[in-house]
């Protein structure tokens, strides 16, 4: 009696679970759920930049003087609010910096390291090679505070914690544009109440299309000195270079280790190949040689000397 309810109830469970889905799909089907505004003005990262340390043999070293360029943007523009706390000043030596060189820029990096004081009481100090990178704030109230409570993300991983990596932060620092005369793929304008208020602009690279950052860079905003032209495009492409590194340091390691790997599996795939086809491949090559008591000449001598014996079998 007991089971047999059990199985009723359930079946019964079943039977709501059946008819909820089936209302379900019906209003789904009649009514599907309209995209909004976001969906349908939010932009997917531009691929218009080409990056030499991208496919499998892109690798930073080629391109270490960009890196250093977006390493110069991040100092002058993007360090005065967002941090990199996963990068200390020694990692630089990756980008073509020697070690007096790497000493010097933490020496002369327009943010100091808190440190204490021999009476114990909160000071700074001249950053080491050994030290991360200073952080703009001293803590995030500070940050929100002076960012309109906006926080400003730490940029260590951003192009790994975003879609599109290092495409993301390229196309999203240029892709600032007038909310008024900005239209979609579908030439729509964007509805008045979407547009940016405030301290907010509009950016639709942006997930929900209003970011509290302004546009970040201008042209000659910096002095490359190998000479580039410090273009807009320019800059946003060498610093999302450079983000791309801090975010995998070790992806030309990587890079190698796996093509090494590659190569040695290759190798030993010929030589397992090869080996299998001297000893295994083919019956005939599995024959095993006739000799001792199975050799046939041996054999019948042995059923020549039983016969004349007169022994069976």
């Amino acid at each position: 009696m007991v089971r047999i309810l059990g199985i009723l109830v359930g079946l019964g469970f079943c039977g709501v679970a059946a008819w909820s889905l089936l209302w379900g799909v019906i209003a789904y089907v009649g009514e599907p759920p309209q995209p909004t505004v976001e969906a349908r003005f939010h932009e997917h990262p531009r691929h218009d930049a080409h990056f030499e340390f991208e496919g499998p043999f892109g690798r930073f070293s080629h391109s270490q003087q960009q890196l250093q360029r977006g390493m110069q943007v991040y100092r002058e523009v993007c360090a005065n609010c967002h941090s990199l706390n996963f990068v200390s000043f020694r990692n630089f030596r990756d980008l073509g910096y020697n070690e007096a060189q790497v000493r010097n820029l933490a020496a002369a990096w327009p943010r100091k390291v808190p440190s204490i004081g021999p009476d114990g009481s909160p000071t700074e100090r001249t950053p080491l090679p050994a030290d991360r990178i200073p952080a703009p704030y001293p803590n995030e109230a500070a940050a929100r505070n002076a960012n309109g409570n906006a926080l400003p993300p730490d940029l260590s991983l951003i192009t790994k914690a975003r879609h599109g990596g290092a495409h993301y932060v390229y196309s999203l620092l240029t892709g600032y544009r007038d909310p008024a005369r900005y239209r979609n793929h579908d030439g729509q304008a964007l509805p008045a109440e979407n547009r940016p208020t405030g301290q907010l602009h509009f950016n639709p690279w942006f997930a929900n299309l209003n970011i509290a950052m302004p546009p970040p860079l201008t042209a000659n905003q910096v002095t490359y000195a190998d000479g580039t032209p410090a273009t807009v495009d320019q800059m946003a492409q060498d610093v999302s270079a450079f983000l791309a590194w801090t975010a995998e340091p070790e992806s030309d390691a990587r890079k190698n280790g796996g093509l090494a790997t590659l190569i040695f599996l290759l190798i030993a795939t010929v030589i397992a190949y090869m080996a299998y086809q001297n000893v295994w491949h083919g019956g005939a090559r599995r024959r095993v040689r006739e000799t001792g008591p199975l050799d046939p000449a041996n054999m019948a001598k042995s059923e020549h000397a039983k016969d004349e014996a007169g022994i069976a079998g």
